[in-house]
């Protein structure tokens, strides 16, 4: 699988320093801004966070014209009006699932049997945004720390699963029955 998304992964890389010479390139990363977007609408639908905003479309955040230095590239946006405690980091950082859409791919060509062509260049170009668009950007970390017990509830959820596959209980109850 690796192997299957090493070409992918090229492909991201030069996406991505094509985006920053020219605005024009945004259209190859159309995909994965999208996908990333979307992953912040419905996790807020699921969690309550009631998104009432979303769009796709670039947008210059600065002083000045484009690639001056004083500003970026906003690719999207997803508003929300029930942001709280419980629901910030879901839906902040939903595009972490995004990641799952490269693997699946990968697996499903790599375990079927075929072997790399044309189908899986094309497949590249719909799979390199979405290298570049799960990671949450650094607004959407901000907002996910509002969120602050996620870490402990996830940590202890960590720590009952863990445990449980150590087969925990079996050897509690062997302690409790001598």
């Amino acid at each position: 699988m690796a192997i299957y998304l090493v070409p992918v992964a090229a492909l991201a890389l030069l996406l991505r320093i094509a985006t920053s010479a020219h605005p024009l390139f945004f259209l190859f990363t159309v995909a994965g801004t999208l996908c990333h977007e979307l992953a912040h609408f419905f996790a807020g639908l699921v969690t309550n966070a009631r998104p009432v905003g979303l769009t796709v479309l670039p947008r210059w955040i600065g002083r000045g014209k484009p690639n001056t230095g004083n500003g970026h590239w906003e690719l999207g946006s997803v508003t929300f009006a029930n942001l709280r405690w419980y629901n910030a980091a879901p839906a902040a950082l939903a595009p972490l699932l995004i990641l799952a859409i490269p693997l699946a791919v990968a697996w499903w060509r790599t375990h079927s049997g075929t072997r790399y062509g044309p189908p899986d260049l094309a497949l590249a170009f719909l799979l390199a945004p979405q290298l570049l668009s799960f990671w949450p950007s650094p607004v959407d970390w901000r907002l996910a720390a509002r969120s602050w017990p996620w870490p402990l509830i996830a940590l202890a959820c960590g720590l009952v699963w863990w445990g449980w596959r150590a087969n925990w209980p079996a050897y509690w109850l062997t302690l409790l029955n001598p």
